[in-house]
């Protein structure tokens, strides 16, 4: 869990450094914004594209063999497109990465869900999310230092940070699944039979919008709505988004702690049904400081939102299975690349309530879906004779 927690914050943070400078080193070679736009959705619509793919990869190979070499793809991919000489190979480039980055996502996740205790399966995923968070809240600063240097920079970083993350992780994390735990891991279940169980369907419902509304509204709207409508710098979007991303930090140790618990069904409920209301009020705030204390519940909701579903993956799966966890993330990057376009369209149409409507009726669905799910998923860890007898917690 550490290994993974660490591998996370060294791909995150190269990534954050790379991000915020893309878009003007795509200008550099003197194409459109659309042409910049194609470069961003690459990345995403290839990892779409290769997550089903690399699910069954996954499940024939050694998750940290996946993993090491999806990182190997994303970082020499990243240092050519800083040596590339031409908007074309830079696209294809940035496509290429895609596939490289689902590899890593899909294996990293697997693997995690595989090894943790379902006890603590909620924990070990709020940990994980903890070094990704941690690394794309350092990232931006990192980047705006070395683009003062050369636009070039970035890249050759993020390549850097990409050999570290991927050395630790083919060097510490076993290749044998379910190692951290204490039992023998189950074996994997038919992806057909996941599909049918209603903890998995939730989840993908969740995955989908959490998407759409993290993606695809809140961070393509709101820098507009901040200018347009607050009338405020664009500075304050940066502003309002890393305090929003500490108060996550800060609840992802005790809404791990809660899913594990408490539940799962009750996070989902909870945290979807706040963040459906967030999104609902949005487009009607009138003052700046309004806006961040909404993000800053936002993002203590997202804190439960990205962990429960995840877990509910594990339950599905038996805690193993590389299908389901990519059909899980390919159904979250659907969500984002389509997320961004069609609340722009709606925006265009009927305005912003309308756009951030669409984000509340989703995640509003996702709440209300989990009712369908088992008041108890797992059976705790405990001894055999407290588990036939039912004693020592669980789902509630």
């Amino acid at each position: 869990m550490l290994v993974l927690a660490v591998v996370a914050f060294f791909v995150m943070l190269g990534f954050g450094v790379v991000v915020p400078v893309l878009p003007v080193y795509v200008r550099s070679f003197g194409v459109g914004y659309l042409e910049v736009g194609a470069v961003v959705s690459a990345f995403a619509v290839m990892r779409l594209v290769a997550n089903p793919f690399v699910g069954k990869l996954v499940d024939r190979v050694s998750e940290r063999v996946v993993l090491a070499v999806g990182i190997g793809i994303v970082a020499a991919s990243s240092a050519l497109v800083g040596l590339a000489d031409s908007y074309p190979l830079v696209l294809a480039l940035r496509g290429v990465g895609g596939i490289g980055s689902a590899m890593f996502s899909v294996a990293a996740m697997t693997l995690l869900l595989g090894a943790a205790d379902p006890a603590v399966r909620g924990r070990a995923v709020g940990f994980y999310q903890g070094g990704f968070l941690i690394g794309g809240m350092a990232g931006p600063a990192v980047g705006g230092l070395l683009s003062g240097i050369s636009l070039h920079a970035p890249f050759f970083f993020y390549a850097g940070t990409l050999v570290v993350a991927g050395t630790v992780g083919l060097l510490l994390l076993s290749g044998r699944r379910g190692d951290a735990t204490s039992a023998a891991p189950a074996p994997a279940k038919p992806f057909r039979e996941v599909l049918r169980d209603a903890r998995y369907q939730s989840a993908l419902l969740a995955s989908l919008a959490q998407g759409w509304s993290a993606m695809g509204v809140r961070s393509a709207l709101i820098p507009v709505l901040v200018v347009e409508v607050l009338h405020g710098e664009p500075a304050w979007t940066g502003i309002a988004f890393a305090v929003a991303a500490v108060a996550q930090a800060l609840a992802l140790v005790p809404a791990g702690r809660f899913v594990d618990t408490v539940g799962r069904r009750p996070a989902i409920l909870a945290s979807f049904g706040v963040g459906a209301l967030v999104m609902l009020a949005i487009p009607f705030v009138t003052e700046l400081w309004v806006l961040i204390v909404l993000l800053c519940l936002y993002g203590v909701a997202a804190a439960f939102m990205g962990t429960a579903p995840a877990a509910a993956v594990g339950d599905a799966a038996g805690g193993r299975g590389g299908q389901p966890v990519a059909v899980f993330q390919a159904v979250a990057d659907a969500g984002a690349i389509a997320g961004p376009l069609l609340a722009g369209l709606l925006v265009d149409v009927s305005g912003y309530p309308a756009a951030f409507a669409s984000a509340f009726v989703l995640m509003a669905a996702a709440s209300l879906f989990a009712l369908r799910m088992p008041r108890r998923a797992y059976a705790p860890a405990a001894s055999p004779k407290e588990t036939r007898s039912g004693e020592g917690g669980g789902e509630l």
